[in-house]
């Protein structure tokens, strides 16, 4: 009796070393089959957001800057997605940010194209309003019909019409009543004083001014 049980005893502690062995590498088996789809669950994530973000960027449905759409796009492409869909929308991405580029690029050196002539043309008018003043301020007649001789070189004629601009409302201009430079020159001259500013001019092809706007000051 007493060896039987002894062998029942032995049984049911090699039964349960063997429950034990197995219940361990059945827990181990299942751990890592969790941390297998968990990474297949993550990577699944990642592709899915690769192309919404990819797809937001060739729509334009972004507010991210030209840079942060190339560093995400750089971003997407360190993962090394094997799936053609991410690299067919990768290659699509990457020429809608060169087209980006290239468009802000092109509008940049439009606005300094615009700053530079802006520049020259308030050169220029500066020196006429220079010339103007001058007309006005002059010590003699003498000297201010010298002044305006050289001032009508810059005119097709003295016949060119002169617009003087009273008020401005909506982009609309209401005008004094229209003259010529040759006359409003010479209103300088007896006026003695200049009281205006040069708005715009017209040049024909020989650069000579066919038109002039002057708006008071």
């Amino acid at each position: 009796m007493k060896q039987m049980l002894k062998i029942s005893s032995r049984f049911v502690v090699m039964m349960l070393i063997t429950a034990i062995a197995v219940g361990g590498a059945t827990s181990c088996k299942s751990k890592k089959k969790l941390a297998k789809e968990a990474a297949a669950a993550e990577y699944a994530a990642k592709v899915e957001q690769a192309k919404k973000d990819l797809n937001a960027i060739i729509n334009g449905e972004t507010t991210w800057s030209i840079d942060e759409q190339a560093a995400r796009v750089a971003t997407i492409k360190s993962y090394n997605i094997d799936d053609p869909e991410v690299q067919e929308l990768i290659g699509k991405a990457e020429l809608k940010i060169e087209a980006l580029r290239e468009e802000a690029e092109r509008k940049a050196e439009e606005e300094r194209l615009k700053r530079e002539e802006a520049a020259a043309a308030k050169s220029e008018f500066e020196v006429l309003d220079n010339s103007f003043s001058g007309i006005a301020g002059a010590g003699s007649f003498d000297a201010s019909n010298q002044q305006i001789d050289a001032a009508l070189q810059q005119f097709a004629s003295p016949d060119v019409p002169l617009l003087i601009i009273i008020s401005q409302s909506g982009g609309v201009n209401d005008y004094d009543r229209p003259t010529t430079i040759s006359k409003f020159l010479n209103y300088l001259k007896d006026k003695k004083e200049y009281k205006y500013e040069v708005e715009t001019v017209k040049r024909d092809g020989l650069g000579k001014i066919t038109e002039i706007e002057l708006i008071t000051k």
